[in-house]
């Protein structure tokens, strides 16, 4: 006899993801993530975060927080997800995420998050010096998504390992509490061609905020002419472009650029290379370029009429705040009988 499958979860799909509001938003951010954001608010129900909480693991910034919090709002407004559709709020502005995060903290095994790969790459050796914040930042993810019962999250590969531990905590807290599919297991939304931007300058490392070269990324408001000269001085290799993408294996800046022009073009890698392929960087370098100026000209203007504009952004993240809020509290409410906890 074997042992029944555990109960599906059956309530609504639901996609949940976030940002952290850090200085500058780049090309990685849009081809990597908001782009199919707004491909996915179509779809599903989302539920779009700028996460406050995460960022202030790492080096507080009482005075720059909020206006950075405004910032991302903006971008993920101009890139074209829709305030009427998804729901855009600030991670701080619903407390029930702090709460969710403690009741994890308590089913997450020190083991699990001891694996977390990110951890490590950031604290690099100062590992002891790092904050608990930043070593607990995973389980705090679980509880955004969980607080939602979110159902899918878009990830890029990187991202998979900290998805994998909501799915671990969901299902434990399932079976501590005998609730059978109480929390969904969540599901990965693998992303596209774009999940992953690598550096302008080193094509083994993700495109990065925190590099101190600025000729490493494309920024998000860069004009035309600064995305010209960071592409062209892009590092590449002396050779013509492939004409499959067989051809990409071992030239790891030449397959970031091809991404990219794939990622913004929609086409997919071999037809860009039958396009490009056996051509020199002098033709397909302006054609990026110029491509990339297009797609994210107008992207950058209608951020800097948001930005013009703080009040109308604070009045929008009030609103998703107060139909976040709508969701979670209830859901949190079932948590604490579950879990047994005193309510008046």
């Amino acid at each position: 006899m074997t042992d029944a499958p555990p109960p599906e979860y059956k309530g609504p799909k639901r996609v949940f993801s976030g940002m952290q509001p850090t200085n500058g938003l780049h090309l990685g951010n849009y081809l990597g993530a908001l782009k199919n954001w707004v491909a996915l608010q179509n779809q599903y129900d989302c539920i779009y975060c700028i996460v406050d909480l995460h960022a202030i693991t790492i080096e507080p910034d009482p005075k720059g927080l909020a206006g950075r919090c405004r910032e991302v709002a903006a971008a993920y407004m101009a890139s074209g997800v829709d305030p009427k559709k998804s729901i855009i709020f600030v991670q701080s502005a619903v407390r029930e995420h702090s709460e969710l995060a403690w009741i994890f903290n308590c089913v997450a095994r020190m083991g699990w998050v001891e694996r977390m790969t990110q951890f490590k790459d950031k604290a690099g050796k100062d590992e002891q010096r790092m904050s608990v914040g930043l070593f607990d930042y995973p389980v705090l993810q679980a509880a955004d998504i969980l607080l939602y019962k979110g159902t899918h999250v878009p990830v890029g590969e990187d991202q998979k390992q900290h998805l994998e531990l909501s799915r671990d905590i969901a299902q434990k807290f399932n079976n501590d509490y005998d609730a059978p599919a109480f929390f969904p297991l969540p599901e990965p939304l693998i992303q596209g061609p774009g999940a992953r931007i690598m550096s302008l300058r080193d094509g083994s490392k993700k495109m990065s905020k925190s590099d101190p070269s600025d000729m490493s990324r494309i920024n998000m408001v860069d004009d035309a002419e600064t995305i010209m000269q960071k592409i062209k001085k892009a590092t590449t290799d002396p050779n013509p472009l492939p004409e499959s993408a067989e051809g990409l294996k071992g030239r790891p800046e030449v397959e970031n650029l091809v991404g990219i022009y794939s990622a913004a073009s929609g086409r997919p890698v071999n037809e860009v290379l039958s396009e490009f392929g056996g051509k020199g960087f002098g033709v397909f370098k302006p054609a990026l370029a110029e491509l990339l100026a297009s797609e994210l000209g107008p992207i950058a203007a209608e951020m800097r009429r948001w930005n013009a504009d703080p009040g109308a952004l604070d009045a929008i993240l009030r609103v998703g705040a107060e139909r976040a809020r709508a969701i979670a509290q209830p859901i949190m409410a079932e948590v604490r009988k579950v879990v047994g906890l005193w309510h008046a």
